[in-house]
């Protein structure tokens, strides 16, 4: 009988230590991966009850042409997340380009001339650089509509800086920023406790203050979400978590409803809002990615606890541990130099169905202050929940994996990560164990 170990020793010609320890692994974690079905289950049985309730039918996959007046399948759309993520409204729309698009709206939509916001997690991801005025300053950018911003630090031991936080809010104070995920950096993601503790500080202080979480890479990885624990406005995009891998494009904005009426101004204009828009004829995938979402999620985690144990096992830093609580499905190794970076993105690009035959290479991507690597072959395209690596080629020299449509295909990513470093003489395992 033809075996899995077979097929990945003899053709796809991954060595059989590494195979062995994969293997080996895999047998040390299994009592974490059954945690992991248990929110899984709860959050399948979440997105179904929304889309019963909803009356979801298939005449909700039509879609109608010009301004995109009495789109039922997309209020419906819109309607099952604003439950799914217990918040009053949404904006649920393809022309939402990606999650940065999404978080802009926010900003851009709710923040005025002289107000102040504070992200209370340090400096946020990479390509909201140029849309807070941090760096390359613009026209566009909130410093130049004279939005003040602060950033607090998070301290030595990578927890949120409450105090500071606390000092910093003054009576210009709009908005409190929170971003869930590591983004590019060393710390775990933040727990749905740990945002809301957050939040209960802020609110504390001043109810009005609104707080804004960046959602991405985050969805299902809890039975909660920001938005159960107090968040006012809550931002991700279609392409990681909540499209399910089939969700060809699209952003999602979910919270309150006077808040979501002035986002809408700003998608489309005053006066105007939510009440036109088209779906294109995408809406069918969006509510099946969405109803397969929980599934895929929770098999992205499991390949993201896979590479921890393996890196763990063989040496590197890991952040964070396979044994951690989690709140996103990124997972980052420290590989310490730019020649293992490169060989890992390397092996986990010739993993992909899409592109495998492609190298990747550094290069200065929009956005951000150093070369990335980015390692993708996906259906979709910058589809951050099917598998793919990145890094920025700086030190420490950290690698950032995510995703897998399904399990099976995150652990070849790790194979193939590993036989890569292993055939340019970067990685030291015994072959013959």
């Amino acid at each position: 009988m033809k075996t899995t170990r077979d097929f990945l020793l003899n053709t796809f010609n991954i060595e059989e230590g590494i195979v062995k320890l994969v293997e080996s692994v895999e047998d040390e974690i299994i009592n974490e991966f059954k945690k992991l079905d248990g929110v899984k289950s709860y959050n399948q049985f979440k997105v179904l009850k929304a889309m019963q309730d909803c009356r979801l039918s298939d005449t909700h996959f039509n879609w109608n042409t010009g301004y995109g007046y009495n789109d039922a399948g997309r209020e419906t759309l819109e309607k099952v997340y604003s439950i799914v993520f217990n918040a009053e409204d949404a904006i649920v729309r393809p022309i939402i380009v990606n999650g940065t698009h999404a978080l802009t709206l926010c900003l851009t939509g709710i923040l005025r001339p002289g107000d102040e916001i504070i992200s209370a997690t340090g400096k946020p991801y990479d390509t909201l650089d140029e849309v807070i005025g941090i760096r390359n300053e613009n026209s566009s950018s909130l410093k130049d509509f004279g939005v003040q911003y602060k950033q607090i630090n998070f301290l030595d031991n990578g927890q949120v800086d409450l105090e500071a936080l606390v000092n910093s809010i003054t009576e210009k104070t709009k908005m409190v920023y929170i971003q869930r995920s590591t983004g590019y950096g060393w710390r775990k993601a933040l727990t749905i406790n740990g945002i809301k503790e957050i939040i209960d500080k802020v609110k504390s202080i001043n109810q009005n203050i609104i707080v804004m979480v960046d959602n991405c890479y985050g969805e299902f990885l809890e039975s909660e979400e920001p938005t159960d624990v107090g968040a006012d406005i809550m931002a991700g995009s279609l392409i990681k978590n909540p499209g399910g891998g089939l969700a060809l494009t699209g952003g999602y904005i979910v919270g309150r409803r006077e808040l979501i009426d002035m986002i809408s101004y700003r998608m489309t204009s005053p006066g105007i809002g939510k009440e036109c828009g088209l779906t294109f004829g995408l809406t069918r995938n969006m509510f099946q990615g969405l109803f397969i979402a929980p599934q895929v999620v929770t098999e992205a985690l499991k390949g993201a606890l896979l590479c921890a144990k393996v890196f763990e096992n063989l040496g590197y830093e890991v952040c964070p541990k396979y044994d951690d609580d989690r709140s996103d499905i990124i997972q980052a190794i420290k590989l310490n130099s730019p020649e293992k970076v490169i060989a890992f993105c390397e092996g986990i690009q010739s993993a992909a169905p899409v592109d495998s035959y492609v190298t990747p290479v550094p290069w200065d991507m929009p956005g951000y202050d150093s070369p990335v690597i980015m390692a993708a072959g996906a259906f979709v395209q910058g589809s951050s929940i099917e598998l793919s690596a990145d890094a920025p080629i700086k030190e420490p020299y950290i690698a950032y994996f995510q995703g897998g449509l399904t399990y099976e295909h995150a652990k070849f990513g790790v194979l193939k990560g590993l036989q890569s470093m292993y055939d340019k003489g970067l990685l030291d395992i015994d072959t013959n164990s």
